[in-house]
């Protein structure tokens, strides 16, 4: 999935989710995508995700649960 096809916002919906999980994650500065994933270059490191999350960010945020997140959090990296 090219970059264009994976909506900046909702990577950046999720980071400020993440926040209340990890304070130290920041905030958005670019992205780079791969077969299965994204990377996210933040202001306090990088953190990898699957992007079936971000997916379910942008279409159904609800279902993404606090556990979900809990987990996404300790991807990570500073």
């Amino acid at each position: 999935m090219p970059k264009s096809n994976l909506p900046t916002y909702a990577i950046v919906e999720l980071l400020i989710r993440l926040e209340k999980h990890n304070p130290a994650i920041g905030g958005y500065k670019n992205h780079t995508e791969f077969d299965t994933g994204v990377i996210v270059k933040t202001s306090g490191g990088s953190i990898e995700f699957p992007k079936e999350l971000v997916e379910q960010q942008f279409h159904n945020p609800e279902q993404i649960t606090e556990k979900d997140l809990q987990k996404a959090a300790l991807l990570f990296r500073n």
